[in-house]
This record gives structure tokens, C-alpha cells and sequence, in this order.
């Protein structure tokens, strides 16, 4: 509950974090499943990646994946290999998960299912001049991109914003979760980082309509890797997925613009009833 939209937009950023027990399950798990890829494959370097290492996780944990990235031995590459090496790497798993009943291949990485949360394990390799290659067996190709670069880059960029960028893309990221995902998680962020792109964001709930208002456009441009690699990051979309997602986009911004003139005249509780039906019950509700 919250009596004004700052304080409401504060509780809204507190519940989008995982709490330092779950961290300590996390750390546990994902070290236990570097192990498990070690114990088959010649493994040159292991590191945490995605949202996690990112810092744009949002909970809850359940509804979250921790990505493991495992640099492997060149001799598993092959220019055709994408699906054979996620099968490999399935059954690997499976010998040191052998009760872990969903563990299957995930387009770039083998997803395991656990019971709390899941951690996709993404196999990768060195590239030659820099960063690394990665499978994409839905679409039979090798991605280039470099994790590490993305971690740097994130956050060098939030500290630009007076650290108000990355709890903008956990926001975003709750809204895309409550319209069934529609966009992927490291496509919305850096959509979210381009239409940042010389603005100062002073509050939360102007950030948001910005963001909603300026992705509108943004989902029909091609969005390249901001490590540098590849043109588009969502080759995937269609242009009726676009369609849509504009569509659903423009009713997000109309709502933000509503919330915030309903606060502007000083109807605090019918502003966070908008709020609320953007991002669920993770906004508090007014009292």
C-alpha cells in the first residue's frame, strides 16, 4: 500500500527484487551446474550472463532463469553443429540431473527445470576477434556477441542515468511478463537503452511513458547487438508480431498518460489503478 505515486513507484522497484536468500539458492545451483558441464565437455572458462549477471533480473525467482555460460573446447565446434552440440550438452546434464524431469533444448541454450526457478545453459566458444559465438539451432546459425561486454556496458550506461536505467528495464520487463512475454528479455532491454539515448529521466512514472511512448517506433527497427556484433538481435519478429506489439504498446503508453494526468490533478488512487493495470499487483495498490 502507498499513499503517493514516488513512494508507490519505490515499493514497485523493491518488490521487482530477488531477495539475498534467493541469491544464495542461485549461486549454489548455478556453480553445481558449471560442475555438471565440466565433468563432459573440455571446458576453457565458465561465467554467470544474462539478466542475473545484468542486474535486470526481476522476481519472482520462480518465474526467472539464470543464465550459465560455458566457454567450450574448439574441438566441439562445427558449422552445422548447433543442434547436435544442445544435445550433447542435454544428455550431459541429464547424468547429473537424472530425477530433474525438464531439461531440454532452448533455441541457444539447454534449459533446466527446476523446481524453484530454471538455468539455461548456454555453450559458447571464442571468437576469433573477440567476443564469442554461440548456437541458435531454431535458426541454424552461429550468433556472435560478447556477455561480458554487455555487463560492462549495462552498467556504465545506468550510472549515465543516475542508476535510473536498469530499474526502468525491470519495470518494462514486468509489463512484458504480464502481456505473456511477447518480447524477448535481452531484445526489450536494449530497446529500452536505445530510446534513452540522450533524454535524463528525473521520475519513474514520466521514464515509463517516455519508454512506452518511444518503443512504439523502436519496434520496427532492426536492433543490433550493442557489443557490436550482428545487425538485428530479433530476426524472429514478423511483421504481424510487430503489428501487435504496437498495437499493445500504444494501449501501455495511453494508460501511463492517464495515470500521470490523474496524478497531476491529485487523484492519487485512480493514478495507481492505472499503474496497476500495466504492471500488476507488484504495484501497490493506494491506501
Amino acid at each position: 500500500m502507498a499513499t503517493t505515486i514516488c513512494d508507490a513507484f519505490h515499493q514497485f522497484r523493491s518488490n521487482l527484487e530477488i531477495t539475498s536468500l534467493q541469491e544464495n539458492t542461485t549461486s549454489t545451483r548455478q556453480q553445481n551446474v558449471r560442475e555438471a558441464v565440466e565433468a563432459g565437455f573440455v571446458v576453457h572458462e565458465s561465467f554467470l550472463a544474462g539478466s542475473y549477471r545484468r542486474h535486470t533480473m526481476i522476481a519472482p525467482l520462480s518465474a526467472a532463469d539464470i543464465d550459465v555460460f560455458v566457454v567450450l573446447d574448439p574441438k566441439y565446434y562445427a558449422p552445422s553443429g548447433q543442434g547436435a552440440l544442445l544435445s550433447s550438452l542435454m544428455a550431459t546434464l541429464k547424468t547429473r540431473y537424472p530425477k530433474t524431469p525438464k531439461i531440454k533444448p532452448a533455441g541457444q541454450a539447454v534449459t533446466i527445470t527446476f523446481t524453484d526457478f530454471e538455468v539455461d545453459v548456454v555453450p559458447g566458444f571464442r571468437r576469433k576477434g573477440g567476443g564469442f559465438l554461440i548456437p541458435d539451432a531454431s535458426m541454424n546459425r552461429w550468433i556472435a556477441t560478447d556477455p561480458k561486454e554487455h555487463v560492462q556496458m549495462w552498467s556504465f550506461l545506468n550510472k549515465g542515468h543516475n542508476g535510473i536505467m536498469v530499474p526502468l528495464i525491470k519495470m518494462m520487463k514486468c509489463w512484458n511478463r504480464l502481456q505473456g512475454y511477447p518480447l524477448r528479455s535481452f531484445h526489450l532491454e536494449v530497446m529500452v537503452m536505445h530510446v534513452l539515448q540522450g533524454v535524463v529521466i528525473t521520475d519513474y512514472p514520466s521514464g515509463v511513458r517516455w519508454v512506452f511512448d518511444k518503443m512504439r517506433a523502436a519496434i520496427w527497427a532492426k536492433v543490433a547487438d550493442p557489443a557490436g556484433y550482428g545487425d538485428d538481435i530479433a530476426p524472429w519478429l514478423s511483421p504481424a508480431d510487430r503489428e501487435r506489439l504496437s498495437r499493445r504498446l500504444d494501449e501501455a503508453y495511453n494508460i501511463a498518460v492517464q495515470a500521470e494526468s490523474n496524478a497531476q490533478y491529485g487523484y492519487l488512487k485512480t493514478s495507481m489503478e492505472c499503474w496497476r493495470r500495466l504492471f500488476g499487483e507488484f504495484f501497490p495498490a493506494y491506501g
